[in-house]
């Protein structure tokens, strides 16, 4: 018997609520199965289950909010299930069976606490408001608690800021359908705020930019178009990607997270895709190991993952497993960004919007297709040599005279 969890949907994730649950007790799961439907500061997202057995007790009730690492359901293995659920017996005997197999649920999350308070203090308060207090210089006494027992959250700490010196209620979204999970573009903004400041404090970024002709891809991918519907086209944005995936392969350092010591690459490159949303924001969720797609399985996840992130109907390994971000602009964005790296990732690579600029081509300027690509790095992993290897290496890929 396991106990299933609220998992953790990025670096700054304190609580989620739990929308609703799409299995029941009695129900077998195997690994990858949606479970469960859980709101957060990014939305909707879909809630994988990691290994296979029996759905036991529901812990959670919908519309309860819980703390990362509060209990969800119980999960029996196989065997486990055979025992206590025989298929032959009749309803009542099931649930007297499961009853007596299943201790009483905890009324308190216990996997995992939240808050504590520190010595010589008596505050709860999350590790992360904490070192968010700490960093402004205000008080957790003056800060009011929405977490479990009081405690103060980061969320807290960003309202209290927010509200000045008089309290303020939590915004909410007025154009949310009442009783469905949405996305409050507040939160959201807040989110983005927390990981971004995280990243700057504690990742060594370094920077470099390079231009890329691009206009054979673009006669490429012209004549690749030619013959096809609208619905099976390649977009730029799908040569980019792939590009830049097949060339992680020369400079693996630059694929991973760095949430354990010592650093180790990733073997699998899940691509995350800035997807902004229509209200603003971004999220980003990855293309899962995108080193084995061909330029058409990228299109295909591509448009897959921008429609059901502006849906709200993300699962939880898109939003955590990301190895490294890929941001464009688009053919409406500027020139160039520079771009602030992920964490725990260790490396986000940017592409501006492509122009028609004049390049020496064959000896003489003509107007050519060309975008700037940028490579924001972990200074504690990489460094400029082999970030400038990789750029060029997506370089020398986009001028393959083969279909890539």
């Amino acid at each position: 018997m396991s106990i299933f969890t609220m998992p953790s949907l990025g670096a700054d994730m304190e609580e989620g609520k739990l929308v609703e649950w799409l299995v029941k007790p009695g129900d077998d799961v195997k690994k990858g199965d949606i479970v469960a439907v859980v709101e957060t500061q990014k939305g909707a997202i879909e809630i994988e289950i990691f290994e296979a057995g029996q759905i036991g007790a529901l812990l959670a009730e919908p519309g309860q909010t819980l703390p990362v690492g509060a209990p969800l359901a119980r999960l029996g293995v196989a065997d486990e299930a055979e025992v206590t659920d025989p298929v032959a017996a009749p309803e009542p005997a099931i649930q007297a069976s499961r009853a007596a197999a299943l201790p009483a649920p905890a009324p308190a999350p216990a996997a995992k606490p939240v808050a504590a308070a520190a010595p010589g203090d008596a505050v709860l308060a999350s590790p992360a408001a904490r070192a968010r207090a700490a960093e402004l210089g205000i008080a957790l006494e003056a800060v009011t608690g929405s977490g479990p027992g009081g405690a103060v959250l980061l969320s807290d700490i960003e309202n209290h800021v927010s509200a000045g010196p008089q309290p303020a209620a939590q915004p909410v979204a007025e154009d949310r359908p009442k009783g469905k999970p949405g996305l409050d573009m507040t939160e959201m903004r807040r989110a983005i705020a927390a990981a971004m400041s995280r990243s700057k404090r504690e990742i060594p970024h370094y920077y470099l930019m390079h231009e890329i002709d691009l206009q054979s891809a673009h006669d490429r991918l012209t004549a690749l178009n030619a013959d096809r519907t609208p619905d099976r086209r390649l977009l730029m944005g799908a040569f980019l990607l792939h590009a830049t995936v097949k060339s992680l392969a020369k400079v693996p350092e630059l694929n991973g997270r760095y949430d354990v010591e010592p650093y180790a690459p990733s073997g699998q490159v899940h691509c995350g895709m800035a997807v902004a949303m229509r209200g603003g924001g971004l999220i980003a969720p990855a293309i899962l190991e995108a080193q084995s797609k061909d330029p058409d399985e990228i299109m295909a996840a591509m448009r897959d993952l921008v429609a059901r992130t502006r849906s709200g109907r993300l699962r939880n390994s898109e939003i955590t497993r990301g190895t490294i971000t890929i941001s464009a602009l688009g053919e409406n964005g500027v020139d160039a960004l520079i771009g602030v790296i992920y964490p725990p990732q260790v490396a986000l690579v940017g592409f501006g919007a492509p122009r028609v600029r004049p390049m020496v081509h064959d000896g003489t300027i003509q107007p050519r297709l060309a975008v700037t690509v940028s490579l924001a790095a972990d200074h504690r992993v990489s460094d400029g040599r082999r970030g400038a290897l990789f750029l060029t290496e997506i370089d020398r890929l986009l001028q393959e005279p083969a279909i890539p």
